[in-house]
């Protein structure tokens, strides 16, 4: 394997006696680059014999210098990397390595700071890596939080997986990260990948972009209900709810994503956003239950009305009943009520949406009353 030249030798040398916070390697140039307090600093490599093989020898002598071990980025590490669970002391060494795989580690890693988020981000610009220092609260509302959501957002529409888009909105929806008309932007793209829905459901359910008026009885049915969500009643404060625009805007763009998931990634995640909207009324021990199960358990509690606060709500408004017993049903679904249809088969679109017909149609149905709506099975409209 080719030595090192001495000139390149001497110039690395030189590079890594100063203040140097990451370092980035420019293979197809052949370029080692730098950065330093002063900006970038750039060694221009005059390969002996093959280029890889004149690299390893570049990665070696920054391994030497930055961890003491000539071997580079260790083997172990890389398996812990993407698990997050890298060292968090010594982060700043693994970006002086020129590796990749040190970088994501870094950008994985629960130690990770804003500044660091900064280096890393200048040794390795991706939207993985962006997504995942997002995930660091101390990114979010530091330097970089901005920085890293707008590369997102501006590299949003050449993503093409639904959970990386759903995975990408949930975090730049992070407060702080983006302003109205950000939001509004990214809310429009919902109307031709519903996937974009998603985000706004888990981050920001009680205030989506698009406004939606009231039910029609939400005056008279507030008037009733305000005593009782005086005095702590959670079923009336869920009724409430929902009854609002927000809540019927929340209700709507469900059932639009219900009706035409693009794969199975879409259905687990709204099934379980719809679920942590009704997670205030949620009873223990209602996971796994079949669909039948779960709208007779629904329907039997409210018949029976055990519960003090229950009972309260459907004396105040008895003609409430139905939704009482679609919000309950709701209430004890989640992802796992379409596990026994997407276990069994690896369909998406058209296909899986009619293989998901016995899940998909009593959630639209209990939506519907929720919404004070006719149940409609062939509902076509979708917003543009």
């Amino acid at each position: 394997m080719s030595e090192l030249t001495p000139e390149d030798a001497l110039r690395l040398n030189v590079l890594l006696a100063g203040e140097i916070q990451a370092i980035r390697i420019d293979e197809a140039n052949m370029t080692v680059l730098g950065l330093s307090p002063r900006g970038e600093a750039a060694v221009k490599l005059h390969p002996v014999g093959r280029s890889d093989q004149y690299l390893r020898r570049v990665r070696e002598l920054l391994a030497g210098h930055a961890i003491g071990s000539p071997g580079g980025y260790p083997v172990y590490i890389q398996r812990w990397t993407r698990m997050g669970q890298a060292r968090d002391k010594g982060l700043d060494r693994l970006l002086l390595l020129g590796e990749p795989e040190a970088v994501v580690s870094v950008a994985y890693s629960n130690g990770l700071t804003d500044e660091l988020a900064r280096f890393a981000w200048w040794a390795m610009p991706t939207a993985d890596n962006a997504r995942r220092m997002l995930e660091r609260e101390c990114v979010v509302q530091g330097k970089m939080g901005k920085v890293l959501a707008e590369y997102l957002i501006e590299h949003l529409p050449f993503e093409n997986e639904p959970h990386i888009i759903i995975d990408t909105v949930r975090i730049v929806l992070q407060p702080g990260l983006t302003d109205a008309a950000a939001r509004q932007r990214l809310w429009k793209k919902g109307a031709y990948d519903n996937a974009y829905y998603i985000g706004f459901l888990e981050r920001m359910p009680d205030d989506l972009p698009e406004q939606h008026a009231p039910r029609a009885d939400w005056e008279a049915q507030r008037a009733k209900l305000t005593p009782l969500i005086a005095q702590g009643n959670t079923y009336a404060r869920q009724l409430e709810r929902f009854l609002s625009g927000p809540g019927q805007a929340f209700l709507q763009t469900s059932e639009e994503v219900l009706r035409r998931p693009e794969n199975q990634d879409v259905v687990v995640a709204l099934l379980n956003a719809i679920a942590a909207y009704f997670a205030t009324i949620r009873q223990a021990g209602c996971n796994g239950n079949s669909m039948e199960a779960i709208l007779a358990d629904a329907a039997a509690e409210v018949g029976k009305a055990q519960s003090a606060e229950l009972c309260e709500l459907l004396n105040t408004a008895p003609e409430l009943a139905g939704e009482v017993s679609a919000m309950l049903a709701l209430a004890r679904m989640d992802a796992q009520v379409a596990t026994p249809v997407l276990a069994r088969t690896t369909a998406a679109g058209t296909l899986m949406r009619k293989k998901l017909e016995p899940v998909a149609i009593p959630i639209l149905q209990q939506l519907a009353v929720l919404r004070g709506q006719p149940f409609n099975a062939a509902h076509p409209r979708r917003r543009r």
